[in-house]
C-alpha cells in the first residue's frame, strides 16, 4: 500500500529534491554556533527559491510559531517528503541544540517510489550536517515502529499528509504513533487541506480535502486534547470545485486524472488565481 501511496509524489518532487542537494551544500551554522531564530531559518540561502515563493501560502515562521518550536526541543516531522519543512526545522533546532527525527517513508522494495524519495533526502541532509544537523531519519507507514522513542517528542507534526494517510488507511496509527512518541504535555501541529464545513467525510479523502472536524475526532479518538486553532493559513478563494481535486491548484496543477498524461490544452489561469488550498491549522496537547 505504501509504495502505491508514494507514487502520488511528482516527478518533479524528486528533481527539485535533488536540486536540493545543491542548493544546501553552503555552510550552515553549526550546531554551538548560537541562537537562530524561526524567522531566519525561513529566509536561511540554503532554501530554493522556489519553496521561498511557497511562504504566502504556508505561513511556516506563523505555523511553527504557533505550534510552539522551541530551542532544545525534539520534534518529530511525519513524511516531511522532499524536505520543504525540514530546510527550517532542522536548521533551526541544530542551531539551538534540538532534535529532529524525519518519520519518513516507509521503505518496500529497494528501488520503488518510497525508496528514491527516501534516499534523495537522506543525501540532502548528510551533504550538509552543518547546517541540518544529527537529523535521525526513521520511517512511518502500515507496519512501521516507533518514529520516535516513546515520551521523547516535545512536537509532533503533521503537515499536509492526513488525506494521504486517510487514503492509505493508516490516518489512525499516525495519531496513535505521534501519541506515543511525545511527552505528556507535548504538542501536536497539524496543517491540512479543508473541506467545507457540514459535508460527509469520504474516508479516502478522494478529492484530498479533510474536513477539520473530523480531524479532531481523528485526534481525539487517539487521546489527544484540542488546544486550539488558527486560521493562519485559511484561503477563503478556495471554493473546492476543482475538476481534480486539490491537486489541480499550485503547486502540483494537475491537468488531467491521475495515471493519466498532463493536458497540454488545461487551462491552469483560474486555478492559479485562487493560490494553494484553503488548510487547516490545529494544535492538539498529550495530557499530563
Amino acid at each position: 500500500m505504501i509504495a502505491a501511496r508514494a507514487s502520488h509524489f511528482s516527478r518533479r518532487a524528486l528533481i527539485a529534491a535533488a536540486g536540493g542537494l545543491l542548493v544546501g551544500c553552503g555552510r550552515g551554522p553549526a550546531r554551538g554556533d548560537g541562537a537562530m531564530t524561526i524567522a531566519q531559518a525561513a529566509s536561511g540561502p540554503w532554501r530554493s527559491s522556489a519553496d521561498r515563493a511557497r511562504d504566502i501560502w504556508r505561513r511556516p515562521v506563523e505555523s511553527l510559531t504557533f505550534w510552539g518550536l522551541a530551542p532544545g526541543q525534539t520534534v518529530v516531522e511525519f513524511w516531511p517528503g522532499a524536505g520543504w519543512y525540514t530546510d527550517i526545522i532542522a536548521p533551526y533546532l541544530a542551531a539551538n541544540g534540538g532534535k529532529l527525527y524525519a518519520a519518513n517513508l516507509q521503505v518496500g522494495a529497494p528501488g520503488d517510489a518510497a525508496s528514491g524519495m527516501v534516499e534523495v533526502f537522506r543525501a540532502k541532509l548528510k551533504a550538509n550536517p552543518g547546517l541540518y544537523g544529527d537529523v535521525a531519519i526513521t520511517a512511518f507507514g502500515p507496519t512501521s515502529e516507533e518514529v520516535a522513542p516513546a515520551g521523547s517528542a516535545d512536537l509532533a507534526l503533521f503537515l499536509r499528509n492526513l488525506h494521504n494517510w486517510m487514503a492509505a488507511g493508516i490516518a489512525e496509527k499516525a495519531f496513535h504513533d505521534a501519541f506515543t512518541a511525545l511527552k505528556p504535555g507535548g504538542v501536536l501541529g497539524i496543517e491540512e487541506h479543508r473541506a467545507a464545513p457540514g459535508g460527509v467525510q469520504d474516508p479516502l479523502a478522494g478529492d484530498g480535502y479533510v474536513q477539520q472536524a473530523y480531524a479532531i475526532q481523528l485526534a481525539q479518538e487517539a487521546g489527544f486534547v484540542l488546544d486550539r486553532t488558527s486560521e493562519i493559513n485559511a484561503n477563503p478563494a478556495d471554493d473546492r470545485n476543482h475538476p481534480f481535486g486539490v491537486w489541480t491548484l499550485p503547486p502540483v496543477r494537475r491537468s488531467s486524472p491521475r495515471g493519466q498524461p498532463d493536458n497540454p490544452g488545461f487551462d491552469h489561469a483560474p486555478y492559479d488565481v485562487i493560490g494553494e488550498s484553503d488548510r487547516m491549522t490545529m494544535r492538539f496537547v498529550k495530557p499530563i
